[in-house]
């Protein structure tokens, strides 16, 4: 069943016009695409525009990719500082999750409010499930670049990575973030939802949950004291969404807003 963990992978897709196109930006693609699709297509069910959703599309993917290279640029920065040009070679991977969040969905926030003068949180709430789809698509483009892998292991599925078994921490990642996706659409159509703001707290929560454990097997991450940077980021933003969880809904409660 897992018998492509014990292959080394090509980490070019196909060639054209001579020019290499990667598993790692098509797959991180494919996933950004499947995102908006996913949330265009239900958008409508929840009585948003699709046409709003495009808008937020448009700002704030661009956004999210600019985030997520100088998230990761930032923490790597000795490995960038001498050759300023590689810091636009995204091919090679080196995209952030965290902070394509923080300032993708940080700008959709700012639009959303400021701007657009819509209900911000139904908005963001709508597009959580996509975000995490995205991931679990875009988490295999690690695999083809043999990136991101956890430590040594003597389990059935480990990754045959330079001669040894490791844990493939992507594809935890990959199962984690869809099973997320899933549950997270079926919450907003379930008539189970109890309060605007549920999904994105619930996101952040269960996500973080996730790669607190998950970056814990990993060997290739930046440390902040006895933590990886990942970890750290991952206890601020669960405890964020558990803060926003509780607050939105006692002020349901108070209010009684639909």
């Amino acid at each position: 069943m897992f018998d492509f963990l014990l292959k080394t992978p090509n980490r070019v897709a196909f060639t054209v016009f001579g020019i290499d196109i990667m598993w790692y930006g098509l797959l991180v693609g494919l996933g950004m695409v499947a995102a908006v699709v996913l949330a265009y297509r239900r958008a409508p069910k929840l009585g948003l525009s699709s046409d709003r959703l495009l808008d937020i599309v448009l700002w704030s993917i661009p956004a999210g990719v600019i985030g997520a290279r100088a998230y990761y640029v930032l923490f790597q920065w000795d490995q960038y500082k001498g050759d300023l040009k590689s810091i636009l070679n995204i091919r090679a991977g080196g995209l952030a999750i965290h902070g394509g969040i923080l300032v993708g969905v940080g700008l959709a926030m700012i639009l959303l409010k400021w701007v657009w003068k819509e209900d911000v949180l139904r908005y963001i709430d709508l597009v959580m499930p996509s975000i995490a789809l995205g991931q679990a698509i875009g988490r295999w483009g690690n695999y083809f670049n043999q990136e991101a892998y956890g430590r040594e292991t003597a389990l059935p599925w480990g990754m045959l990575v330079n001669g040894k078994f490791v844990h493939p921490t992507f594809l935890y990642e990959s199962i984690w973030c869809l099973l997320l996706c899933l549950f997270l659409v079926w919450l907003a159509h379930s008539g189970r939802q109890s309060f605007k703001g549920q999904i994105l707290c619930l996101y952040l929560m269960l996500y973080s949950l996730e790669r607190f454990f998950v970056e814990g097997l990993r060997t290739d991450s930046l440390m902040i004291g006895p933590l990886r940077q990942a970890q750290v980021i991952s206890i601020v933003l669960f405890a964020l969404g558990a803060i926003g969880y509780v607050t939105l809904k006692k002020r349901k409660a108070c209010t009684n807003e639909p």
